[in-house]
């Protein structure tokens, strides 16, 4: 399963219902670039997240840190970590991703003793599985079994799935990472995601540093930190380009002209609204409206 129109809630949790018609899991193959912005943005949810990249490389930022993913690699994501995907070097990256609830890795009555502590360890945002190591690879051979027995569904493949499940677990647990609890950390990505939430809901209103730092309960040079930690950009500059990539969605519809879309994403300047996305896209708005039209009717 493709996902192209990637769907993010108001606070930049994403909507994508990760099951199967039985299971409170999905395993897909998608190629980054062909996800709606071009990359996979900025984003969180409550189940785990394993990756294979079986083509091309990939840059993973998790929290504040970004890894260079190769074919063969993968990663696990922890439960409620902020990341995001691109495609590096226009290798036509693409990736098996196991999305998993926590709550159906081990039954009920081991999950608060081997499941829990790793959704709260603040030091475990994400682990390279890397095919060197043995219990590594014992994980991503089982994400590419539950790969073919969703595909294939033979009989009994619900149990054969669980079973996976409880043998990926187990590699992880037993690869001997030490777990840590930092309420600093916590109190962190907390408002690191508060600030998000408040760009989410208000980017169409005019907006000023004070108020997104104020989101956070941050001063202004605190929120610019928080930013640069974690996505590498200034707060302004982040905000530019969600508007952009919520102007790409308006630009589809052929009932909204590009001053339309400017004043409807926060702009109060057609012009200017046009020399930020040619300055992201490489192309302008018009030209952007043109080539999604053309995709559409051939």
């Amino acid at each position: 399963m493709q996902t192209k129109n990637f769907k993010i809630g108001q606070n930049f949790k994403e909507l994508t219902e990760h099951r199967t018609t039985v299971l409170p899991i999905a395993c897909y193959r998608t190629t980054i670039r062909q996800n709606l912005n071009g990359y996979i943005p900025m984003h969180w949810h409550e189940e785990f997240q394993f990756v294979v990249i079986m083509k091309g490389q990939a840059i993973f930022q998790i929290q504040e840190e970004k890894v260079k993913l190769d074919v063969g690699d993968g990663i696990f994501i922890n439960s409620g970590c902020l990341h995001l995907a691109k495609d590096d070097n226009h290798s036509q990256c693409e990736y098996i991703c196991l999305n998993v609830s926590p709550s159906f890795v081990l039954s009920q009555e081991l999950f608060r003793t081997y499941v829990y502590p790793y959704i709260e360890a603040t030091n475990l945002s994400y682990i390279i599985l890397s095919a060197r190591e043995s219990w590594a690879k014992n994980i991503l051979d089982a994400i590419l079994e539950i790969d073919r027995l969703i595909d294939q569904s033979p009989a009994l493949y619900e149990i054969d799935i669980t079973m996976q499940l409880t043998h990926i677990w187990r590699s992880l647990v037993v690869s001997g990472f030490k777990l840590e609890y930092k309420e600093a950390d916590m109190l962190k990505n907390h408002r690191m995601k508060q600030m998000l939430h408040w760009i989410h809901n208000h980017f169409a209103e005019k907006i000023i540093l004070e108020d997104i730092a104020r989101a956070g309960q941050l001063s202004r040079s605190e929120c610019c930190r928080y930013f640069k930690r974690f996505l590498k950009k200034t707060p302004m500059n982040y905000l530019m380009e969600y508007r952009i990539q919520k102007s790409l969605i308006l630009l589809q519809q052929p009932e909204y002209n590009i001053t339309d879309v400017a004043y409807q994403i926060g702009f109060n300047s057609t012009s200017y609204f046009i020399g930020q996305f040619r300055k992201s896209m490489n192309m302008t708005p018009l030209a952007y409206k043109k080539q999604k039209k053309i995709t559409y009717y051939t």
